[in-house]
C-alpha cells in the first residue's frame, strides 16, 4: 500500500517532472560512458586474451639474421621456455592491376603441421596450402576484401628480387596482425600492406633459409622471469646476429591495442565523474529550493506527528528516485552504445570475433556512484529539515528584506524602468541563490567549451604532423641502407622536385629503470622536408652531437635536457651508446628522437647512409614518377603524405577517438539541460511573484521580463566563468584521449569560446521561451493562494 508520503513524493516528481528528467538525464550520460567504456575494455581485453591463447601467440619474439634449426633445441632448454620455434620472415612487394606503385608485406613462413606450434593463423576462407604446392599462399583477410581478392585468385609478388606469380587459397588472420602497418609508418591501412603466409619450404627456397630461421618465438612458462628470460635468449641468438628478443608487451600490434585499451579507462576515469558531480550540483539546487518552498507543508506534517526521519526520508526518496532512473537509464544507453562500438572496433581491428561483454562491476559502480552523488547533494539540505519547528515552520515566510542590502544610486534608479530594478534587487540581495545558477550555468559553459577544444585538439594534431612537420609529398624507403648516392638516382627520375635524405635505424632507449624501444631519425643539416619542431613550433636545428628527444619520449623516459641516456642501437654491431640529450621536440604522433645524420652514421661505422628520402613531386607526374620508382630494386616501398593523411584521420575516429563525438553531443545536451533547470527553478521560485505582478497591472511582457532578466544576468556572468572551468576540463579530458601514439594537445582558439558562449546563449534563449509560454500559461488565482 503506497503512503501518503509516497503518494506526495509521486505528484511532486509530476509536477518537476522537466527538472526531474534533466537532472536524470545529466546521471544518465555519466552513467553510460561508465558503463560503455568499461564494457569496452572487459571486451577487448577479454577477446585478446581469448584470441592469443586459442592461436597460441608467442610471449617472445627475437629477430636475427640467420641461425640454423639446431639453434631451437637450445631456446626450448633455457630455464622459463616452455616452447620455442623458429620461423623465417622477408619483405614482399605485391603488384595490384590498376596501381603504379607495387604495395608492401610481410612474407611468414607457416607453422609445421600435426604439432603444436605458436603464431597458429585462423582461416576465414578457403584452406591452407598444400605442402608441395610453393605456389600456394594465405593472404590477409583485411588486405584481401580492400583490394576485392578472394581465394582462387591469382597475385603477383616480389621476394628477394624474384617476381612470381602465387595462387591464392585460402584468407587468414592472426593475433599478432591485429593492427598492421607498413615498416617505419604508425598509420595502419589495409589497402597499404598485407601479410602473405607460405609453407615453410616453398619461404626458404626464396630467401635461401634451408635449414635456418631469422625469428625466434619463444613461449614462457607461467611464473618465469621475464627479463631473465630475454637476457638468457639474446645470449644465444648473439652470435647469429640477433637483434634483441622483443616482449609481446613491446610487439607492435599488441601495443596498439593496449594504448587502445588505457585510452578507454582514462576516459571512463574522467569524464563520468565530471557529468555526476554536476548532477550533485544540480540535484542540491533542486531540493534546497523544494525545502525552502515548501516548508509550511513540512511544518504541517510534523504537526500531524510525522518525525524528522520519517520527513527527511520522504525528500531522500525524492533524491533517490531521480538518481536511480537515471542509473537504469544511462545503463541501457551504456549497452546499446557499446554494442554500437563493437562493430567500429571489428572494423577498424583485426578480430575474429568481438562480443560486447557486460561488465557487471560497471551497473553496479555506475547505480552506486549516482546514488552516492546525488546523496551528497541532499545530506546538507536535510539537517534543514530537522532544524525546522513546526510551528515556525507553519508560518509563511517573512518578504524578503532589502532594507540592509546596498542603496541603489539615484542615478540608476532614475535611468531603469520598474521590471529593470526588480531585477537588480534580487540579484544583488540573493547572492547565494545566485551564485549557485551561476555554478551549475559556467559548468555547462565549460563543458561544452573543453568538447570544443578536444576537437580542436585533434586538427592541430592532424594540421602539424602532416602540413607543419612533413612538407614532403612522399617517403622513398629503401630495401636497407645505401649510400648517399642514391638521392642521385631520385633526382634524376622527372617529377621528383626535391631530395631529402632519412637514415632510420630501430633502437631501444634506456634511462635509469625506464625504457622504450623505438628508432632514431637521422636527419640533414637544417632540414626542410620533415623537421624537428620546439615547443612553439619553430624549426630545430639538430645539433652535431647529442639526441633531440621528442616530448612523449621524454616523459617515458623522464629525461630532460642535459641528461644521458643509454641507448642500444639494433643495427650492425649493435653499440650500447651513451648520448646527452640535447633538446625536446614538440611531436603530436609516435616518440621519435632526432639525430644529426653524419653523427648518427659516425657511431655505426657507416659514412653516407642513407635510409630513403623525403621528396617533393611536381603535380600531375605521381604515375610516372611510381613507375619509375617501380623499376628500381633497391627501393622498398613508396609512401604517400595524402594516403597517410587519411589512413590517419580514420584511426583518430575510430575507437576511443570516436568517443569524442558522443561526449560532445552529451555536452551540448547537458549544457542546455543546466541552463533549463535554473530557469525551471527560478520560475517556481518567483511564480508568485510574478502572478502578483499581473494583478496589479503589469503586462505578460513584464512579468516574464522579470524573470528572464535575471536569467540573462546570471547567463552572462557564466560565461567567463565557464571559460575557466573549460580550461581545467580541457586539460583533464585532453590527458585521457592522448596514447603513446599520438598526443591531443589543448588548443584554445578565439572561435572555440565563441561557439561555446553561442551554445550556452542559445540554451538561454530556448529555455526562456519555455518558460514564457508556462509563465503565460500559469493560473494567478492558483499562484496566488497562501497555504495557511
Amino acid at each position: 500500500m503506497v503512503s501518503a508520503l509516497d503518494r506526495k513524493m509521486l505528484r511532486d516528481l509530476w509536477r518537476m517532472k522537466g527538472q526531474a528528467g534533466a537532472i536524470a538525464v545529466v546521471i544518465a550520460v555519466g552513467v553510460m560512458l561508465l558503463v560503455m567504456t568499461q564494457g569496452l575494455v572487459r571486451s577487448l581485453e577479454e577477446t585478446r586474451a581469448a584470441y592469443y591463447e586459442r592461436y597460441r601467440l608467442a610471449d617472445v619474439f627475437a629477430a636475427v639474421s640467420r641461425a640454423p634449426v639446431q639453434v631451437v633445441p637450445e631456446l626450448q632448454a633455457l630455464p622459463g621456455v616452455s616452447l620455442a620455434e623458429g620461423r623465417i620472415i622477408g619483405s614482399a612487394l605485391i603488384d595490384i592491376p590498376g596501381q603504379p606503385l607495387p604495395v608492401r608485406a610481410q612474407a611468414v613462413s607457416l607453422p609445421l603441421a600435426n604439432r603444436a606450434s605458436l603464431n597458429e593463423v585462423y582461416l576465414a576462407a578457403g584452406r591452407m596450402p598444400g605442402q608441395t604446392a610453393p605456389d600456394e599462399i594465405l593472404l590477409l583477410e583485411s588486405f584481401a576484401k580492400a583490394h576485392a581478392l578472394t581465394p582462387g585468385d591469382t597475385l603477383r609478388a616480389t621476394m628477394n628480387g624474384a617476381l612470381r606469380d602465387y595462387r591464392i587459397v585460402g584468407l587468414a588472420a592472426s593475433p599478432e596482425f591485429l593492427y598492421t602497418t607498413a615498416p617505419g609508418e604508425l598509420v595502419p591501412d589495409d589497402a597499404r600492406f598485407g601479410v602473405i603466409w607460405m609453407t615453410r619450404p616453398a619461404i626458404a627456397a626464396l630467401f635461401d633459409m634451408g635449414g635456418a630461421f631469422n625469428q625466434a618465438l619463444v613461449s614462457l612458462a607461467r611464473g618465469a622471469n621475464p627479463d631473465a628470460a630475454l637476457d638468457a635468449i639474446d645470449r644465444v641468438l648473439a652470435p647469429y646476429g640477433g637483434t634483441g628478443a622483443i616482449p609481446l608487451e613491446d610487439q607492435f600490434s599488441n601495443k596498439f591495442i593496449q594504448q587502445e585499451i588505457t585510452g578507454l579507462k582514462g576516459s571512463g576515469a574522467v569524464v563520468p565523474p565530471v557529468f555526476l558531480s554536476v548532477a550533485a550540483f544540480l540535484l542540491y539546487v533542486v531540493i534546497t529550493r523544494m525545502v525552502q518552498s515548501e516548508r509550511e507543508e513540512i511544518g504541517l506534517l510534523k504537526a500531524f506527528g510525522y518525525t524528522n526521519s520519517e520527513v527527511g526520508t520522504h525528500y531522500f526518496k525524492f533524491v533517490l528516485t531521480i538518481a536511480t532512473l537515471g542509473a537504469l537509464l544511462g545503463c541501457l544507453l551504456g549497452i546499446a552504445a557499446g554494442r554500437a562500438m563493437v562493430g567500429i572496433y571489428v572494423q577498424f581491428y583485426k578480430f575474429p570475433f568481438l562480443v560486447f561483454s557486460l561488465e557487471p562491476a560497471s551497473f553496479a559502480t555506475g547505480v552506486a556512484v549516482s546514488i552516492l552523488a546525488a546523496s551528497a547533494g541532499s545530506i546538507l539540505v536535510l539537517r534543514k529539515i530537522f532544524a525546522l519547528r513546526p510551528a515556525e515552520a507553519m508560518r509563511p515566510p517573512a518578504p524578503a528584506d532589502y532594507s540592509g542590502g546596498a542603496r541603489m544610486p539615484g542615478w540608476l534608479r532614475d535611468r531603469l524602468d520598474q521590471p529593470s530594478r526588480m531585477v537588480l534587487r534580487r540579484l544583488t540581495h540573493q547572492p547565494g541563490r545566485m551564485a549557485g545558477a551561476t555554478i551549475g550555468i559556467a559548468a555547462g559553459m565549460g563543458l561544452s567549451l573543453a568538447m570544443i577544444t578536444i576537437y580542436a585538439g585533434f586538427d592541430r594534431t592532424v594540421d602539424l604532423s602532416f602540413h607543419v612537420i612533413d612538407r614532403s609529398d612522399a617517403t622513398i624507403t629503401f630495401t636497407h641502407p645505401l649510400s648517399d648516392t642514391a638521392l642521385f638516382d631520385l633526382r634524376r627520375i622527372p617529377g621528383i622536385e626535391r631530395t631529402e635524405a632519412l637514415r632510420v635505424t630501430a633502437a631501444v632507449f634506456h634511462n635509469g629503470p625506464r625504457s622504450h624501444q623505438g628508432a632514431i631519425n637521422g636527419m640533414p643539416p637544417k632540414a626542410e622536408l620533415y623537421r624537428a619542431l620546439d615547443p612553439s613550433y619553430q624549426a630545430i636545428d639538430i645539433p652535431p652531437e647529442g639526441i633531440v628527444l621528442s616530448l612523449a619520449l621524454a616523459a617515458t623516459l623522464k629525461a630532460t635536457t642535459g641528461d644521458i641516456i643509454w641507448v642500444d642501437i639494433k643495427e650492425g654491431s649493435q653499440p650500447r651508446l651513451p648520448l646527452r640529450v640535447a633538446g625536446v621536440a614538440e611531436t603530436l604522433v609516435g616518440s621519435p628522437a632526432y639525430m644529426d645524420m653524419t653523427e648518427l652514421n659516425r657511431l655505426l661505422k657507416t659514412p653516407g647512409r642513407v635510409s630513403g628520402a623525403y621528396v617533393t613531386l611536381t603535380e600531375g607526374t605521381e604515375e610516372r614518377v611510381f613507375a619509375d620508382l617501380k623499376a628500381l630494386p633497391a627501393v622498398a616501398g613508396v609512401t604517400l603524405k595524402a594516403e597517410s593523411l587519411a589512413s590517419f584521420v580514420t584511426m583518430m575516429n575510430t575507437g576511443a577517438g570516436m568517443i569524442r563525438y558522443v561526449m560532445g553531443a552529451i555536452a551540448f545536451i547537458i549544457t542546455f539541460g543546466i541552463v533549463y533547470n535554473a530557469a525551471r527553478i527560478a520560475l517556481s521560485e518567483r511564480l508568485h511573484d510574478l502572478a502578483g505582478l499581473r494583478v496589479l497591472g503589469f503586462s505578460r511582457s513584464e512579468a516574464a521580463f522579470v524573470l528572464l532578466g535575471e536569467l540573462a544576468v546570471v547567463t552572462l556572468v557564466a560565461i567567463p566563468i565557464g571559460a575557466a572551468l573549460g580550461f581545467g576540463l580541457g586539460q583533464v579530458i585532453a590527458a585521457g584521449f592522448s596514447t603513446e601514439f599520438y598526443q591531443i594537445p589543448v588548443v584554445f582558439h578565439p572561435a572555440s569560446y565563441g561557439v561555446a558562449m553561442a551554445v550556452v546563449l542559445g540554451a538561454a534563449i530556448t529555455s526562456g521561451l519555455l518558460v514564457k509560454r508556462d509563465l503565460d500559461r500559469a493560473d494567478l488565482i492558483a499562484a496566488l493562494k497562501t497555504r495557511e
